[in-house]
């Protein structure tokens, strides 16, 4: 039925999609539902405890049987910068006098954990059938270690330099990341934002360079894009944004409703946030900090200075200072179950490859 079954022998699943970690915004439930549909579940551990995560790793076995995918960051931690966080803030200091916030108040720092040896000793533990890596991959000991555990790995190109760099140290398969997709982008062996290929380019270009499974990500929420992806030579897609509007996401109402409204304009890389590039809808403070500021502390300190900002903004009903992370096809989004539109995505797909082979 699918052109390319190599995802589907590497993973077991049923469908060639993969669920992609959204960090902040998704738990266990999420992933439930795409495995219930057929696709890979991802669980997002850049923001959680390993306590939390393997709470949420014996959920997803306790109520499915099904492969699952543990995710992970892979940046190089950098340590505050205090003028440059003293800088930021004064930047953001109106905001805080308009919210009648101490534009002076502590905040605790944001956190956005790399991959490291606690989080290894639980990949070994929890065995997860596949494990991927943001930002490049963990370093060659940590990695080795979840290879021993069984466990599939996969990383982020988001050009076809990153592509062969992952393959040659150690990947199983290559997410090909375009510029369309939403959240951080996965850079690591590049920081120039405006080159950033889009998916129809940078999958085909992937898939001549390697010769593991490469997997399309950006732009793709219906079943015309999972069938392109196929036409670029992809053997299986990763879909984020179309679960963002499902029940089973942790969205606020009042994300969801800036997501319902979100037009084909709506979206921006920005390092305003969190202080790497990242696609989100755009809001108040990206249009008028950013969307890219040279202001911003490094990954992951920008983001501190919003948390109160965000808060304080929410009560009021507003997204100004809410990152809500989405890619360009953000109104493509349905409001239905995760494993209903998992099943949909998956058989719109197939309508379309059978129609292009007819």
């Amino acid at each position: 039925m699918w052109p390319d079954r190599r995802l589907l022998d590497l993973f077991k699943i049923d469908v060639p999609i993969v669920q992609a970690p959204m960090a902040g915004v998704q738990d266990v439930d999420v992933m439930i539902g795409a495995a219930e549909g057929g696709a890979l579940g991802s669980l997002p551990c850049a923001m959680i405890s390993a306590e939390k995560a393997r709470e949420q790793v014996n959920i997803f076995r306790q109520r499915i049987s099904a492969p699952l995918n543990m995710n992970f960051f892979c940046h190089t931690p950098v340590d505050a910068d205090a003028a440059r966080e003293a800088g930021w803030r004064k930047r953001l200091e109106a905001y805080y006098k308009e919210l009648g916030l101490d534009p002076g108040m502590t905040v605790q720092a944001a956190n956005r954990a790399p991959f490291d040896a606690q989080m290894c000793e639980l990949v070994e533990e929890l065995k997860p059938e596949v494990v991927s890596f943001h930002f490049g991959l963990p370093d060659k000991a940590l990695l080795k270690r979840v290879k021993a555990a069984g466990s599939i790995v996969i990383g982020s190109a988001t050009i076809v330099k990153e592509a062969v760099w992952l393959e040659q140290n150690g990947a199983d398969a290559i997410i090909a990341q375009g510029a369309e997709a939403g959240g951080h982008r996965g850079m690591f062996l590049t920081q120039n934002i405006a080159s950033q290929p889009g998916t129809m380019s940078l999958v085909p270009q992937v898939v001549d360079a390697v010769k593991v499974p490469v997997i399309a990500a950006g732009g793709i929420a219906d079943g015309r894009g999972i069938a392109a992806a196929f036409a670029l030579g992809a053997a299986g897609v990763q879909i984020g944004t179309a679960y963002l509007r499902t029940p089973e996401s942790k969205v606020s109402a009042l994300g969801q409703a800036a997501l319902a409204a979100a037009a084909d304009d709506a979206t921006v890389i920005t390092n305003v946030m969190t202080g790497r590039p990242a696609r989100g809808v755009m809001n108040r403070v990206m249009r008028e900090v950013g969307p890219v500021s040279p202001d911003a502390p490094a990954f992951p300190h920008a983001a501190t200075a919003f948390a109160p900002l965000k808060g304080a903004a929410e009560k009021l009903g507003r997204v100004d200072f809410t990152n809500l992370w989405a890619g360009q096809s953000v109104a493509l989004g349905r409001q239905i179950g995760a494993a209903d539109l998992t099943r949909a995505l998956a058989a719109e797909a197939l309508d379309r490859l059978r129609g292009l082979s007819g």
